[in-house]
């Protein structure tokens, strides 16, 4: 029997810690059931950091972990999947192709930033939404030294006043003083299509955000959008053209294009919708997890974000699922009540809330030291232990805060 899961964000490295954990609690060899993941190269990218400088440090290796824990590393990209067949078709270094088959499939494919055809947006904007885009901006970032102080080049434009935008741009003050020297005239602008900051957050965490932007100096511009980018700047919705030579996208993200290849059921942003137990209902044998999944985190009508914070436990719930199927042993539907958020500030501190009403528990310093903790412990890979690494992956109490 082989479970194969294609993704190694922290969906898919959670799917496949706690598949292994049950097929050890089993006893089952790994010749009997075979877990495979399959991604581009065997790393986390530790993504909910991106915003930081030095993006290329925000990694984690997980092959020692796979070999504890006795899955089969497949290095590729997943290209094509039949669902009839119940094969991977994958593209390996150099371009080979290769095809492996499943008797259960977990789709763990995360996303991706969502970019619309506004005019100039794919050659003049940054993001910091893959690992490679965010190298980018900060090579960029840095050239910005090397060239006169006119032109808006001491300006940054972030478009999106939600979790990522908020993130990026509280921290760009800091990087770019670090960069341009403590005396830059810097500005950072927010860009926001609705009437206020952070729509998503809610009426309770607004002030505190509103007032860390304020001691940062971060300017906003609620109510418009991005119209156009071109080499002077960026012209927003209502008219208004800033001069920039830094326009970074944070508007949105999309499931991954592979889960178009599944035929079940989507939500707006692509995510196949999944019963209780993380399988997608019209296709046998498959499981969808973390942002490729529309999935209930409770029976009171809220749904998993597309967050690590619920990629982690969907991930162990579909890993556990997806093996127990096949071990002909009870799977257990996954539930979250449990949801915070943790936002980062810059050098205004972090704000942390607790429920879906989003009640704000910690702010300022305290509340950033929460953040780094989680940035910089609670969402790494477990070390490379057997008994720890499948301990870890308990579906019952992963991401319990």
């Amino acid at each position: 029997m082989r479970l194969i899961i294609i993704g190694a964000g922290f969906a898919g490295m959670y799917a496949a810690l706690s598949a292994a954990r049950l097929r050890d609690i089993q006893g089952v060899s790994p010749e009997q059931l075979e877990i495979a993941l399959v991604a581009p190269e065997p790393t986390l990218v530790v993504r909910p950091r991106l915003y930081e400088p030095k993006p290329e440090t925000l990694t984690a290796p997980l092959l020692d972990v796979l070999k504890a824990i006795d899955v089969v590393y497949v290095q590729g990209s997943a290209e094509t999947i039949d669902t009839k067949a119940r094969t991977v078709g994958i593209v390996a270094a150099k371009g080979a192709k290769k095809s492996l088959s499943y008797d259960r499939l977990v789709v763990a494919t995360g996303s991706r930033l969502f970019r619309p055809s506004i005019p100039g947006l794919a050659e003049h904007g940054f993001s910091v939404d893959s690992l490679d885009d965010a190298i980018a901006l900060d090579k960029h970032l840095h050239g910005l030294a090397k060239r006169p102080a006119v032109n808006g080049r001491d300006t940054v434009v972030v478009a999106g006043g939600g979790f990522t935008g908020i993130e990026a741009a509280t921290e760009m003050p800091t990087r770019l003083r670090e960069i341009l020297g403590k005396d830059a005239k810097t500005r950072v602008i927010i860009v926001e299509r609705n009437k206020a900051i952070a729509p998503d957050m809610g009426e309770g965490p607004r002030p505190v955000i509103e007032d860390a932007l304020r001691k940062l100096g971060v300017e906003t511009r609620l109510g418009a959008g991005v119209a156009s980018l071109d080499k002077s700047g960026v012209t927003l919705s209502d008219g208004e053209h800033i001069e920039t030579e830094t326009v970074i996208w944070a508007a949105g993200i999309r499931a991954a294009p592979l889960t178009q290849q599944i035929p079940g059921e989507r939500d707006n942003f692509g995510r196949l919708l999944v019963d209780r137990d993380l399988r997608v209902p019209s296709v046998p044998g498959v499981f969808a997890t973390g942002d490729a999944a529309r999935a209930a985190s409770d029976d009171v009508g809220n749904y998993a974000l597309m967050s690590c914070q619920h990629a982690t436990r969907m991930g162990a719930f579909a890993g556990n699922n997806a093996a127990a199927e096949l071990l002909g042993v009870p799977t257990r539907p996954y539930h979250q009540k449990v949801y915070v958020t943790c936002l980062d500030l810059g050098e205004a501190g972090a704000l942390f809330t607790r429920g879906w009403e989003r009640k704000v528990e910690l702010v300022g310093d305290v509340a950033k030291k929460t953040k780094q903790e989680i940035n910089t412990v609670w969402i790494y890979p477990p070390r490379a232990e057997r008994a720890a690494a499948l301990a870890s992956a308990d579906p019952e109490h992963v991401t319990e805060v």
